[in-house]
């Protein structure tokens, strides 16, 4: 399984979100069973990308 293209498109907005405000990525991981991109910054800061594309915090509700 590859990612999509819509999680292709988002992993470069947030990484380039990310980089905007100096932040370090400390993880960036795609998982081939949940097909779900997941970016790790710090503890406070946790992304996960599914397979549309659209990003959320790990933490939000």
């Amino acid at each position: 399984m590859l990612p999509t293209v819509e999680q292709g498109s988002a992993c470069i907005r947030v990484c380039n979100m990310l980089s905007n405000y100096c932040r370090n990525i400390e993880l960036f991981r795609f998982n081939q069973q949940t097909g779900m991109i997941y970016i790790f910054c710090s503890d406070e800061l946790q992304i996960i990308i599914p397979k549309n594309g659209i990003w959320r915090f790990l933490n939000e509700s």
